[in-house]
């Protein structure tokens, strides 16, 4: 089997040394001999395709992945994402590059886009010196294996969320993920920054239905072409307490409808 112009010799051994395995154990672990790793490693023999899927299973990364993406390119939450199982191929596209930041340890920071720079997010939501320059945090009870970044909200459409709260979203990799009637902060080419309940049609027409969670606004439809990003999401911040709640008030509203319902049965009796 031959694999030129791919990424698999340099990869191999990337993911070895992630994983702070010497190749003796790799090979002992693949019943193979130590010198067919390395030759596999060092670009000298191109594996049997027997070999070349118990690598990528050993590894937990598709046979795609190991061949087409540099991996030593990637973050370490794209890495959380290829080994389960995502499609990074989807549609036959390359996977999505996100701009994003980290620490000094390497791992991800949550960007935040503030209100005024939210505007500008469209046209530097891939650019890596734009998102360098966002306001960062950490946020210590979110998985360090995901990436998250925060937005602001605006508007009165998916009250009770409140205009300008703080909307923390998970990168969505895999559209398909999307899941019905679950919020979702979208990036769209026309409209910029949506915060939408979503029913997810991409599979049958190729586009999403977004709804708001006023029902002043009516749902509409929104072609996958025009989606950028997608971001589920995962909680708000607001300064702004709920309205106060009458408890007293739906008391007698429920005496009143309770002594409706007994006029009615009494009619019907």
């Amino acid at each position: 089997m031959e694999t030129p112009n791919t990424y698999f010799s340099s990869n191999l051994k990337f993911l070895r040394n992630r994983k702070k395995k010497t190749q003796e154990f790799v090979a002992t672990s693949l019943n193979m001999t130590r010198s067919t790793l390395n030759n596999y490693e060092n670009g000298n023999t191109a594996p049997s395709l027997k070999a070349l899927i118990a690598l990528a299973d050993y590894y937990r990364i598709s046979v795609d992945s190991i061949l087409r993406i540099d991996l030593s390119q990637l973050r370490e939450s794209q890495f959380y994402e290829l080994e389960n199982g995502v499609n990074v191929f989807l549609k036959g596209k390359n996977i999505r590059v996100l701009a994003t930041t980290v620490d000094s340890q390497n791992k991800e920071n949550v960007e935040m886009i503030p209100l005024k720079a939210k505007a500008g997010y469209l046209n530097g939501y891939s650019d890596p010196e734009y998102i360098s320059e966002l306001p960062v945090f950490k946020l210590p009870f979110l998985s360090q294996e995901k990436k998250y970044r925060v937005f602001p909200i605006e508007g009165d459409s998916m009250l009770p969320i409140p205009d300008g709260a703080w909307v923390t979203g998970e990168y969505v990799q895999d559209w398909n993920q999307i899941k019905n009637d679950q919020l979702y902060i979208i990036l769209t080419m026309n409209d910029g920054l949506v915060f939408k309940k979503v029913r997810n049609e991409i599979e049958e027409f190729q586009r999403l239905q977004l709804i708001s969670l006023n029902p002043i606004y009516e749902p509409y439809l929104l072609p996958d072409s025009e989606i950028l990003e997608v971001w589920k999401f995962v909680n708000y911040i607001s300064t702004q307490l709920p309205d106060n709640i009458d408890m007293i008030q739906i008391g007698h509203n429920l005496m009143e409808l309770r002594r409706d319902i007994g006029v009615i049965k009494n009619r019907i009796s």
